[in-house]
């Protein structure tokens, strides 16, 4: 499935200590010209996508299952 997915939108893979999250971009940020525009744009819908997952039923569903590890 991610080979289909490659060919459609590019992959990123963000990793901290604590986090590793691969997201397939769908926007097309190329339209934007200015390199520092695009990244601003990107970090932008990057938060955006964050708080939108925070306020879903998903996110509460993904919490609980450290409730199974106890």
């Amino acid at each position: 499935m991610d080979d289909f997915l490659d060919e459609f939108y590019p992959e990123l893979t963000l990793e901290t200590d604590d986090i590793i999250m691969t997201i397939a971009v769908k926007k097309d940020y190329s339209k934007i010209e200015d390199l520092d525009e695009r990244k601003e744009e990107f970090i932008k819908d990057l938060k955006e996508f964050i708080k939108e997952f925070e306020e879903t039923p998903e996110s509460d569903d993904f919490m609980r299952y450290y409730d199974d590890l106890h």
